[in-house]
């Protein structure tokens, strides 16, 4: 079957191969998985560059996101069977043709909701989900609350901002480029702005931020009122929030969400409830996302190069069976 591989980390468009490999037979209580579509994400790509080296083992399949069709099942398995299409996660690896992955690990899709969106269904709607809750978690009622939003052009930060609408909350989308700004039509207010720019006198009860870097730093020290909290979920940028903004603001309750943390926590019941918001809200379009294109597998190179087009307009997905 047809893969891809990373046996070294670096650039993801240069270490990343296709390579023919055997099939694996699944094992008790695991399921074999024929991927039908997986995502490009950048959680995908950030291992790849050996960010997360001291937790990656070498070499792996790249992919945590995507759906398929349950192929063949193992020895105990009760709740699946060949033809149920599902979602599997825990782990990397749909990049690749077939995946054998534990039974317990994946989520049956209902049939109401097409390929397309069900592969779009894991990453950004249960990470949204889950910082709204945080909020919650801080503040209790959010009604009345300032909260501003980073990277808010981005796909996570429109499902953000849509979330946000339903609780009754003052919204503030904060972009570091003119291009998001027509995006942004469930947003209170729009800010043009990085770290550097930064309109003066903003005052937010709660930052949700995914950018990292200098932007971060500058909304921690000058902008999240004291009792606040500032939520970061990505770092695109590529630079860390300065650990000199964050100790400088005892009085502001600073989280990282990670997914992956949560996700191995939480337990059946909890990620079944939040997979049932998800396929709602993909239903309704509260969790819409643009698709900008599909790509055989057989052409990853071309699916890579796009999905670092800074003009890209919308998420890139693989098609693993061509």
């Amino acid at each position: 079957m047809r893969s891809s591989l990373v046996r070294q980390f670096g650039d993801p468009g240069q270490v990343i191969e296709l390579v023919d490999i055997d099939r694996a037979a699944p094992g008790a209580g695991e399921v074999e998985i024929a991927v039908s579509l997986s995502a490009i994400n950048p959680s995908d790509l950030i291992p790849v560059t050996g960010a997360y080296s001291a937790r990656t083992v070498l070499p792996f399949v790249p992919g945590f996101e995507g759906v398929g069709v349950v192929t063949r099942i193992g020895a105990s398995v009760q709740d699946l069977k060949p033809g149920d299409r599902v979602i599997p996660i825990g782990a990397s690896g749909l990049w690749q043709q077939f995946l054998v992955r534990p039974a317990q690990w994946c989520f049956p899709v209902p049939d109401d909701i097409d390929n397309a969106p069900a592969a779009l269904s894991y990453v950004n709607p249960l990470t949204a989900l889950r910082l709204v809750e945080q909020l919650r978690e801080h503040f209790g009622s959010l009604k009345g609350r300032s909260i501003g939003v980073t990277a808010a052009g981005s796909a996570i930060g429109g499902m953000l901002l849509r979330l946000l609408a339903l609780e009754d909350v003052a919204t503030t989308a904060i972009v570091r480029s003119e291009k998001s700004v027509n995006h942004l039509g469930d947003a209170d207010r729009i800010i043009v702005a990085d770290g550097d720019n930064l309109p003066p006198r903003l005052a937010f009860d709660a930052v949700l931020d995914a950018v990292g870097g200098t932007l971060a730093g500058a909304l921690i020290t000058r902008s999240v009122q004291s009792g606040g909290t500032f939520v970061q979920y990505g770092a695109l940028s590529g630079v860390p929030v300065p650990q000199t903004a964050i100790s400088g603001r005892p009085d502001v309750r600073f989280a990282f969400l990670w997914l992956r943390t949560w996700v191995h926590s939480a337990g059946r019941d909890a990620l079944e409830a939040a997979f049932e918001r998800s396929f709602a809200g993909l239903s309704n379009g509260l969790f819409a996302s643009p698709i900008a294109a599909t790509y055989p597998l057989s052409r990853l190179a071309e699916a890579l190069a796009h999905q670092a087009d800074p003009l890209r307009d919308g998420k890139i997905l693989l098609d693993p069976r061509c």
